[in-house]
């Protein structure tokens, strides 16, 4: 194993995941992209963005995202684990697919919360979504 895609999205239990992914690229000598979807700008998907303030406050939210994901990063280098954070945009778990392929993954790791019913029912979570997509293995890390 040399490349292990972790999905993150800086919610509760973040360092949780980093440690897992830690225990296993220190136990096979893998690399580890940390990867952050943004969701597209509105003008991407057909709508102004509108006042230069919302512009503003998305930048600021997007540089603050960065710096998350490098500081991440950093934490698996002084473990010795090489690592590496990405930030990229669009449509989350097509993003994912298609960044593990890029990036030549052996395995994608993913957070997986449980949820209500009425939630599970009106929003599929995005690791069962990327399970059904994905064609190297994926681990589902709970965090309850």
């Amino acid at each position: 194993m040399k490349n292990i895609l972790l999905t993150v999205d800086f919610e509760e239990n973040t360092d949780f995941l980093i440690n897992k992914a830690h225990e296993l690229a220190e136990k096979f000598g893998a690399k580890v992209w940390l990867l952050h979807v943004a969701a597209p700008d509105p003008d991407f998907v057909g709508y102004e963005i509108g006042p230069q303030y919302i512009r503003d406050f998305r930048a600021d939210e997007l540089r603050n995202e960065h710096k998350t994901l490098q500081q991440l990063a950093e934490q698996l280098k002084a473990k010795d684990v090489e690592a590496e954070g990405l930030l990229i945009y669009g449509a989350t778990i097509d993003m994912i697919i298609e960044e593990s392929v890029k990036l030549k993954c052996d395995l994608l790791m993913v957070g997986y919360r449980e949820h209500g019913l009425l939630y599970r029912v009106l929003n599929p979570t995005t690791s069962f979504e990327i399970i059904k997509k994905s064609r190297i293995p994926v681990m589902i890390v709970p965090l309850t």
